[in-house]
């Protein structure tokens, strides 16, 4: 069974940072388009950033020169570096998986989930 983990949330004041990470338990973890969404209170889940099985990146706007997706060294292991943090950052953020689309990520459409970290921002 796949397991996703996300770590490193918390309460930071507007202006600072902090990183998520997440591990899974994927076969083949370089196959797979990985990605940071979250979802705030009331609102919907929206997709933060995603890096496919070669390196590419993309950003919601909201975010773009503020957050920075990346894997890590470490088997298994993604990042999400999030800079000059925001109240309106403040949600719960969740790390997906997908490998059904050959690693690319062409789809919001992910199969594994991890539970979440919150991520609280006061002003």
């Amino acid at each position: 069974q796949v397991q996703v983990v996300e770590s490193g949330g918390g309460s930071v004041q507007a202006g600072r940072s902090l990183r998520l990470s997440c591990t899974a338990s994927l076969y083949a973890w370089s196959k797979y388009c990985m990605a940071w969404f979250r979802q705030a209170p009331g609102k919907e889940r929206e997709g933060v950033a995603t890096i496919d099985r070669d390196g590419s990146t993309s950003y919601a706007d909201s975010v773009k020169g503020r957050f920075t997706i990346s894997k890590g060294n470490a088997k298994n292991t993604l990042y999400l570096q999030m800079n000059s943090l925001k109240p309106e950052d403040t949600a719960m953020y969740y790390c997906a998986a997908d490998a059904r689309r050959g690693g690319y990520c062409s789809s919001q459409d992910f199969a594994y989930w991890g539970q979440g970290t919150q991520v609280t921002v006061s002003s």
